[in-house]
């Protein structure tokens, strides 16, 4: 490949020098589904403006890269989806190669008591147990944690790879600081990406998943803020793994366990 194909995608943004909950008030009101928080969607933004002109002169403008596929394999835009799915604000998808359903669950903290049927009623909270599902797919035991985000941690991970295994984990948290982009091989956690600001990287191999980001046009070597952090995320697991996350695999009842006393 020439060194064009990993030019970033640069996109431009307007935001307007006001409260955002001008943007949700008005957003709300027109028909748009928003949230209580987390980053309002571009699209809202930009009919927000088309609605009111007389806000443009007060808007200031940002630079963004928006990943995409630049080789064959998963592209984000395979993992749009997750935006209106119920996975939520808070989740975290742990991709496990080496273990079968109910070791990952074991060493995500799960006794075998906990070990159950997961249906649709079940869900974390504050105050009661964090919700795990799992399930096989090809080569790899893929476990969905319920707005938590124990399985992204360098703790979780490394037992999970023990053994001459491999962890992959990506974690969404609109109301952190940073998501999370996390891979362990043989008990060894090697690469911790923040998707969103991907040069901000750690482990022992912090540029281990390089060729990824490169493949969704992102420079590993500059400071960009992503558009599209989650998604790019979720296709570089893809990559990895091989595995694609569907929709469909978020149907209940699943082998799952409800964990007593998880943190949040």
């Amino acid at each position: 490949m020439s060194d064009a194909d990993f030019t970033p995608l640069r996109v431009t943004y307007r935001t307007p020098k006001l409260g955002r909950t001008q943007i949700r008030d008005w957003a709300r009101a027109t028909g748009y589904l928003v949230s209580e928080r987390g980053r309002i969607a571009p699209e809202i933004t930009e009919a927000f403006f088309a609605a009111h002109p007389e806000i443009l002169e007060q808007a200031s403008t940002f630079e963004m890269v928006r990943a995409t596929a630049r080789t064959p394999g998963a592209s984000p835009e395979d993992y749009e989806w997750q935006e209106d799915s119920p996975l939520g604000d808070i989740y975290t998808i742990v991709f496990v190669r080496g273990l079968d359903e109910r070791e990952v669950l074991r060493r995500l903290g799960a006794a075998d008591e906990d070990i159950r049927l997961i249906d649709d009623g079940d869900h974390s909270c504050p105050e009661g147990p964090e919700v795990i599902t799992v399930r096989r797919i090809g080569e790899w035991t893929v476990a969905i944690e319920d707005c938590g985000w124990r399985g992204s941690h360098a703790e979780a991970l490394r037992p999970l790879s023990r053994g001459g295994g491999q962890a992959v984990a990506v974690m969404r948290h609109d109301y952190a600081a940073r998501h999370r982009l996390s891979c362990a091989v043989d008990g060894e956690y090697l690469t911790d990406i923040d998707p969103t600001f991907p040069i901000q990287r750690h482990g022992a191999e912090p540029d281990r998943l390089n060729r990824y980001l490169r493949e969704l046009g992102i420079d590993p070597a500059a400071d960009d803020h992503i558009d599209n952090p989650i998604p790019a995320a979720l296709a570089i697991a893809s990559r990895i793994t091989n595995v694609m996350i569907t929709p469909q695999h978020l149907r209940r009842p699943i082998l799952g366990a409800a964990i007593p006393g998880a943190y949040f």
